[in-house]
């Protein structure tokens, strides 16, 4: 399947600095896509060149097949984006705000504003004047906004900044309706690990420029060792027994951890329960998208520098 945004090879240089160095993924339609890296690490510099803000110096950037530099109109067409912050004119109401973006495009009419307007869920204070709103009903005005054109593709740089712990789980929600109801491909840049693991379908890592690595949250939480841990007891007979196997094992709070491959697990427990161990559970261990994260930005930074 073809990505409905495709990157290429994109490098961007500032002053003879590569900001963004060769970088290539694709995101398809369907799916919350997640953007991620430490500060500085070319995230927004690279969603300012898929929006068209900045120039890409080379490679090229496909939004639908249009290519951002040779069709850029087409390109851009498709694409809805809240880069930063949502600007609202705070003295006029929600749907002013939208009647005057809606007039810069010739296709969006009053069922469509109130069509956006009952997605992002603001029917009840659409009329109200933006000063009045909390950051929350803000945000999902700028999503609203985003949306009055029909993009296939919607882009938001640190959407849930600010919120507090209802109006991110909001925001949540949202995006994920947007993708299995409107079939939107939607990118997400974020440094909100916890928020991330539960919003994205697979995420792209992002450090000094570099892709780090493209996976499903799930692949990447799992990495590519199986931890499994073993209740047993006693435990420091357990131990000896599994290392003589030749299977890395230490202690841990509920037993043995171990590295090993799932199609291990019955010799294990043959060989513990032979010398007599008794064998009260067996549970994979999984990592958080956090200290996967941690784990493998640490890593590449050594590799950097090696």
């Amino acid at each position: 399947m073809t990505g409905i945004v495709q990157l290429q090879n994109v490098t961007k240089t500032i002053k003879g600095k590569t900001i963004i160095d060769s970088l290539s993924f694709e995101v398809n339609k369907g799916e919350v896509f997640g953007f991620l890296g430490p500060n500085g690490a070319g995230k927004t510099t690279t969603i300012r060149m898929m929006v068209g803000l900045i120039g890409i110096t080379s490679g090229d950037i496909k939004i639908g097949g249009n290519s951002i530099q040779s069709n850029f109109e087409q390109a851009v067409s498709r694409i809805g984006a809240i880069v930063e912050n949502p600007e609202m004119y705070k003295f006029l109401t929600g749907y002013e705000n939208l009647i005057h973006f809606a007039r810069l495009s010739n296709k969006v009419d009053k069922q469509k504003i109130d069509e956006v307007v009952k997605l992002v869920n603001l029917s009840d204070r659409i009329h109200d004047k933006v000063k009045n709103y909390s950051l929350g009903m803000r945000q999902r005005l700028g999503v609203a906004q985003a949306l009055l054109h029909d993009p296939e593709v919607l882009i938001l740089d640190e959407p849930t900044n600010g919120l507090d712990p209802a109006g991110i789980r909001e925001m949540r929600d949202h995006l994920k309706m947007l993708t299995r109801e409107k079939g939107l491909a939607v990118i997400v840049s974020s440094h909100l690990l916890s928020e991330m693991e539960m919003m994205c379908d697979r995420i792209a890592i992002l450090q000094k420029g570099k892709l780090v690595d493209v996976q499903t949250i799930q692949d990447f939480k799992n990495g590519v060792d199986h931890v499994v841990e073993f209740n047993v007891v006693p435990v420091d007979k357990a131990l000896v027994i599994i290392q003589a196997l030749g299977i890395p094992a230490r202690k841990g709070e509920a037993g043995l951890t171990c590295k090993i491959n799932k199609e291990d697990i019955p010799s294990i427990v043959k060989s513990l329960t032979t010398e007599n161990i008794n064998v009260y559970g067996i549970k994979e261990v999984t990592k958080s998208l956090e200290e996967r994260f941690l784990e493998v930005t640490e890593e590449r930074e050594v590799s950097l520098y090696a």
